[in-house]
């Protein structure tokens, strides 16, 4: 953790700006379009910064660092949102959740936190089900299931009564947790009913969630650095 710590400072600095500065989501524009993606574009430095060679051989890696590519193209889309572009958002976060989802893989597979997942996910969608119309009445269904299916391989990567877990694991879990505290804030928000300070919530959860997904594609390298040491 000490090691990744300093090239995290750029994203701690960015995601600063982005509170200090507090942009009206009434503007929208380039530049605040900019400061709300500076933060991803700083995650995008932090997994470079281990070298093209380790992003190209570690798939897992490579797929994080589209995944965030992806969520920078569909918060410039959501800054657009009252004109018409939160569909397109909504497509680049799904995109990004299979992309998170196969960086994660499928061992292993642990069906209880798939059926817990299942759980939350269907209930989640049951209460919004009634405030939906129109095109949304399925795409959330679909956004739900991508986010809780990405949810399900993060939780289950962490085996803690077993001892087969290491801090990336939980970094990506806990990531995984935030990032749809983040996204059923937003449903409630934009579909419900007003809530009570949804932004800061919003992009809160969202940053952390980002940042410890992030910090997950550095396993690969631990684990390899590990092989080297025995």
């Amino acid at each position: 953790v000490k090691s990744e710590g300093p090239k995290l400072v750029p994203f701690f600095k960015a995601t600063c700006v982005y509170f200090v500065l507090w942009l009206p989501t009434s503007s929208p524009s380039w530049f605040s379009a900019l400061i709300k993606c500076l933060p991803i574009f700083c995650l995008w430095v932090f997994l470079l910064a281990h070298g093209i060679n380790f992003l190209v051989s570690h798939r897992s890696a490579s797929r994080i660092l589209a995944g965030l590519i992806f969520s920078a193209v569909g918060d410039a889309f959501l800054i657009w949102q009252e004109q018409g572009y939160f569909i397109h958002g909504l497509l680049m976060f799904g995109i990004t959740h299979i992309l998170y989802s196969s960086a994660f893989g499928m061992k292993p597979l642990d069906l209880k936190a798939g059926l817990l997942m299942g759980i939350v996910s269907s209930s989640c969608y049951a209460f919004l089900y009634s405030y939906l119309s129109g095109p949304f009445t399925y795409l959330v269904a679909v956004y739900i299931a991508l986010i809780g299916f990405m949810g399900w391989r993060a939780m289950a990567g962490v085996q803690l009564c077993n001892d087969l877990w290491t801090w990336t694991k939980l970094s990506a879990c806990v990531g995984a947790m935030l990032f749809m505290v983040s996204d059923l804030t937003i449903a409630l928000n934009e579909f419900c009913f007003p809530v009570p300070y949804s932004r800061l919530i919003i992009m809160a959860t969202y940053y952390a969630a980002q940042m410890l997904i992030a910090l997950s594609a550095v396993e690969t390298r631990d684990e390899e650095d590990f092989r080297k040491r025995s």
